[in-house]
């Protein structure tokens, strides 16, 4: 009779995190600018025009997920180009480098194709912020996956945004913390984690990320608490 693997299993460590704005001294007047400091610009602040609005507050829903978007269509008063990027989805990339690659092309092509955007100038600059990324330790911890059902419907936002969402830039596999730690269960979770790998956390809120993350774990593991 084959022997059967042991792990050992260390309980999931819920953390709450908060995002602080930081300037970078960077800002763009024009697309031509804007492409410039794209080039250069730490990748941290990409990351930040990317994901950063999930966390802070809106009082209304935003129609563009980035702030790139927003900018060339509020600012520039260029919808085509602001269409362009603001379909753009980062977890279609491998890591930001993919990111800020595609953005550069976007306006690249935009560029060449129109003489207009190439010389307008914006109403106000694109400031280039950069995110810093506070973690607090809730003191919850998760013994057994079972307990996912209860406990992630009460995370607050930041603990969606930490274990979900930024924990793809801390891993070398871009793997979310939910995912991470049920493989530690060896092949015990894997069809469970490949529906959490098909959850794209982009083109939504965190509210809503949270709701389709608790119907996930509820649908796998039943009604049992």
């Amino acid at each position: 009779m084959a022997k059967q693997q042991a792990y050992e299993i260390y309980p999931f460590e819920v953390k709450d995190c908060a995002l602080v704005a930081v300037a970078t001294g960077k800002e763009a007047y024009s697309l031509r600018e804007l492409r410039d400091h794209l080039e250069t610009v730490h990748s941290a602040s990409i990351y930040h025009h990317f994901w950063g609005g999930l966390l802070y507050p809106r009082f209304e829903e935003p129609e563009f997920n980035n702030d790139f978007a927003a900018w060339a269509r509020w600012c520039l008063h260029d919808p085509v180009l602001a269409e362009r990027l603001g379909v753009v989805d980062p977890t279609d990339f491998p890591d930001i480098e993919g990111v800020r690659r595609e953005l550069i092309e976007i306006i690249e092509e935009r560029l060449f194709e129109s003489e207009l955007a190439a010389w307008t100038k914006a109403d106000r600059p694109f400031h280039f912020l950069r995110s810093q990324i506070v973690v607090f330790d809730t003191g919850r911890r998760i013994t057994e996956p079972r307990q996912l059902p209860a406990v992630v419907p009460r995370m607050s936002m930041g603990s969606i945004f930490y274990h979900f969402i930024d924990t793809r830039r801390r891993t070398p596999g871009g793997v979310d913390d939910f995912r991470a730690w049920l493989e530690g269960f060896g092949d015990a979770y894997a069809e469970l984690c490949g529906i959490l790998a098909s959850v794209d956390p982009y083109f939504t809120s965190l509210a809503e990320l949270r709701k389709a993350l608790s119907d996930v774990f509820l649908e796998y593991f039943g009604e049992e608490r």
